[in-house]
C-alpha cells in the first residue's frame, strides 16, 4: 500500500474554482490481480460483492474478503471486437427481491446488417454461480460494420431504465451525422420501461420518423453515467473528438450538439471542424468541458458520486475515470456547476474504467482498463 494526497489539476474551461481540499489522505490496496479486460462492475444490492463484466464476454463474482473473481455461466454471445464486446452491468433496483441484472453488449443485429449495442437482463442464481432466463430487451437500429463508439452505460431513474450510447465513430461532421439523427438511437441516451417498453411520455414518441426511446440526443461517445443521490438528477460524461470531452446534466429531449458544435478539434489535423458551443445556441451546454487537443482532454469511464463515510470531506463530490491521462478526477458539484478535478491514484498509471462506492465501509472500489490488470480500492490512511 501507498499513501497519496490528491493533486490539484487547473484547467481553463471551468465554471468553480478548483476547490481547496482538506487534506484527506488515502492508500491504495490492491484486491484482485490480472483481470482480463473488465468494463462494467457494480455492488449487489444487500452484499459488499461485486459483479464485473469482461469486455471478451463473461462475467465474474467477487465476494468480499477475497483476493480473486469467479467466472460465472449464462452471459450473452458478444462480439469482442475493436471497442465492443460485453460491456455495462447494473442489478436492478429491486435486486433483493428479483435477482435480476441489466447489461450491454455488441453482437450482431438482428437483421444481420453489421454490429450493434443491445440491451438485456437475467436472473443471477448465486448458488448456481449463473446468470439464466437471458432477455433482449432493446436492440439499437440500425447496425454498422464499424468496431467503436458503442458507449455504453446504465441508470435507473425512477422506475425507468436509461441507457447511453456512442456514434458508432463516424467522421461526417454535418447535420446528417448519426448523432443529430432521430431515427436512430446511435449518439443518444434512451429510456424505457424496466420490462424495456418504451414509455408514452418520452419527447420524441410522437415524432415522424424517430425513434421513441430517445431521451436525448447529440452525443459523441458516453461511457460514463451516474444518479446523482441526493438531487435524483442523471449526470453522464462523454468523449470529445480530440479533446471537447464533456460531463453533462441528462435533459429530457435535450440536444447535446455532437458534431454541430464542439470544444475538441479534428485528430487528423489538429484543426477546428466546427463551431465552439455557446450558451444560447440551440445546444444544451456542458456542466463542465476540456479544450481542444490531447493535452487537455479527458476521455472519461466510470462516474459515481461520494456518498460514503470513509472521506467525509469528499460527500457529494463526483469521481470520474480519465482513460488516457491514467487518474480518477475528483470534482466539486454544487448544483449544476462543476468545478475543475483533483488527481487520484495518478501515480499508478492504469487507466481507470469503472469506480464504485462500498455500500458498508464507503471505501472507493477501482478496475483498471486492459488485459492484466487489477481491482483495488481507495481506503483512508488510518484505516491501515
Amino acid at each position: 500500500m501507498r499513501l497519496h494526497t490528491p493533486a490539484a489539476m487547473l484547467l481553463g474551461a471551468t465554471a468553480l474554482a478548483a476547490p481547496a481540499l482538506a487534506d484527506a489522505p488515502y492508500e491504495v490496496e490492491t484486491l484482485v490481480e490480472g483481470l482480463d479486460r473488465p468494463w462494467g462492475m457494480a455492488f449487489l444490492p444487500g452484499t459488499q460483492d461485486l459483479i464485473i463484466t469482461k469486455r471478451g464476454g463473461s462475467v465474474a463474482l467477487w465476494e468480499h474478503g477475497s483476493d480473486s473473481v469467479t467466472d460465472i455461466s449464462g452471459a450473452p454471445s458478444v462480439i469482442a471486437d475493436g471497442q465492443g464486446g460485453l460491456l455495462d452491468v447494473a442489478p436492478a433496483p429491486d435486486f433483493e427481491a428479483s435477482g435480476m441484472v441489466y447489461m450491454t453488449w455488441v453482437a450482431s443485429h438482428e437483421d444481420g446488417e453489421g454490429t450493434t449495442t443491445h440491451v438485456g437482463r437475467a436472473m443471477l442464481d448465486r448458488e448456481a454461480r449463473a446468470l439464466t432466463d437471458l432477455e433482449v430487451l432493446h436492440v439499437v437500429s440500425p447496425g454498422f460494420g464499424n468496431a467503436a463508439h458503442f458507449g455504453s452505460r446504465i441508470a435507473f431513474v425512477d422506475d425507468h431504465l436509461f441507457v447511453g450510447f456512442g456514434d458508432r465513430n463516424f467522421k461526417d461532421f454535418g447535420p446528417d451525422h448519426v448523432a443529430q439523427d432521430l431515427s436512430t438511437e446511435n449518439g443518444a441516451v434512451i429510456r424505457l420501461t424496466m420490462d424495456g417498453e418504451i414509455p408514452d411520455d418520452n419527447p420524441f414518441v410522437d415524432v415522424d420518423g424517430a425513434a421513441g426511446a430517445i431521451w436525448s440526443y447529440g452525443h459523441r461517445n458516453i461511457q460514463a453515467m451516474a444518479v446523482h443521490p441526493d438531487t435524483g438528477q442523471l449526470w453522464l460524461a462523454e468523449h470529445g473528438e480530440s479533446g471537447g470531452d464533456q460531463i453533462n446534466l441528462v435533459s429530457r429531449g435535450g440536444n447535446y450538439g455532437w458534431p454541430l458544435v464542439s470544444f475538441g478539434v479534428d485528430y487528423r489535423t489538429g484543426e477546428p471542424f466546427t463551431d465552439v458551443p455557446q450558451h444560447g445556441d440551440g445546444f444544451v451546454f456542458p456542466a463542465f468541458h476540456w479544450g481542444p487537443g490531447r493535452e487537455d482532454h479527458f476521455p472519461p469511464s466510470g462516474m459515481t458520486f461520494y456518498d460514503g463515510d470513509a472521506f467525509a470531506d469528499w460527500q457529494g463530490r463526483m469521481l470520474v475515470g480519465n482513460l488516457f491521462h491514467r487518474y480518477i478526477g475528483l470534482f466539486a458539484v454544487n448544483g449544476d456547476e462543476v468545478s475543475a478535478p483533483e488527481r487520484l491514484v495518478e501515480d499508478l498509471d492504469l487507466r481507470i474504467r469503472e469506480i464504485e462506492v462500498g455500500p458498508e465501509d464507503g471505501f472507493i472500489y477501482v478496475i483498471a482498463d486492459g488485459d492484466d490488470v487489477p481491482l483495488f480500492r481507495l481506503v483512508p490512511a488510518d484505516e491501515s
